[in-house]
């Protein structure tokens, strides 16, 4: 089992538990069972299937889930997604933090399909960002890649992108870069600059930039990026991107679409537990 997931679902558990439910302890005995269905109350895109599933088995290993949807699949409102069976006071301890992975993934899934569906017919691949929730962007992260979007870079460690910053500490877009080309780790890595401007597009393309950043312009700046780049490079658009406006940053010619958006802003899937009546003796 990954140990890493185990981690961030038994942070969640504690935060929520802590030493006890004490509403559930007061009412249930300790080993009755019962079965539970989590139900979608509105249409979603499923992800953290495995994120709810394994909250459930961490807080107690006898509690068994059968998953009835799959990851990326489009659930109707009021479908069944999942049923729990097994002790009662346990299915009740996870029942939050089982919802808020599986509510919060879905919800970012179900956002970035609505922007991937806006992109259909087009050649324009949707990217994430590093904008997540800390300590979630594994999870996030898996979750876009459920609705239809690619991931970005995960971290600072696995992608070069030169920011405005770092072309500030260094001087110049050009000399950042050739900082870069200089260092010992760059092999395999893209180099992706941060351009604003067709002045720093063009010095960034001088420099041997391989991926350029095309940072908060307008419909008009990035056509002209596109005109003025003439294949030398690739083109990814970012900033002020939106349902409304994706189709018109698509139709500029850029390679790739950047939103912060498909997960900070997505708002989170209506899901919910419902224990069944228990069945008279």
């Amino acid at each position: 089992m990954d140990d890493s997931l185990d981690r961030v679902v038994r942070a969640a558990l504690e935060e929520d538990i802590g030493p006890g439910d004490v509403t559930t302890q007061a009412i249930m005995p300790g080993d009755v069972g019962g079965h539970a269905d989590i139900v979608a109350k509105s249409s979603l895109i499923a992800a953290g299937l495995n994120v709810a599933e394994r909250a459930f088995s961490l807080q107690d290993p006898r509690l068994a889930v059968t998953l009835h949807v799959r990851r990326g699949e489009a659930v109707p409102a009021g479908a069944l997604i999942a049923s729990i069976s097994g002790p009662v006071r346990s299915i009740l301890a996870a029942e939050r933090t089982a919802l808020n992975f599986l509510g919060r993934l879905s919800g970012i899934a179900t956002l970035t399909r609505r922007f991937v569906d806006a992109l259909d017919g087009t050649a324009v691949q949707l990217l994430d960002t590093r904008k997540t929730t800390p300590g979630l962007r594994r999870l996030e992260k898996n979750a876009v890649r459920a609705g239809g979007g690619s991931n970005h870079r995960f971290g600072l460690f696995d992608g070069i992108l030169v920011k405005d910053n770092h072309i500030i500490a260094a001087g110049s877009i050009t000399e950042a870069v050739r900082r870069v080309r200089a260092a010992p780790r760059i092999a395999g890595h893209r180099i992706e600059v941060e351009v604003t401007t067709r002045a720093e597009l063009e010095e960034a393309i001088q420099a041997g930039a391989d991926l350029l950043l095309l940072d908060n312009m307008t419909i008009a700046a990035l056509a002209d990026a596109v005109a003025v780049t003439a294949g030398r490079a690739l083109l990814e658009a970012s900033g002020n991107v939106t349902l409304a406006t994706l189709g018109d940053i698509a139709a500029t010619g850029v390679h790739y679409i950047s939103a912060g958006a498909i997960t900070h802003s997505a708002p989170a899937a209506d899901v919910s537990l419902r224990l069944r009546p228990p069945t008279p003796a």
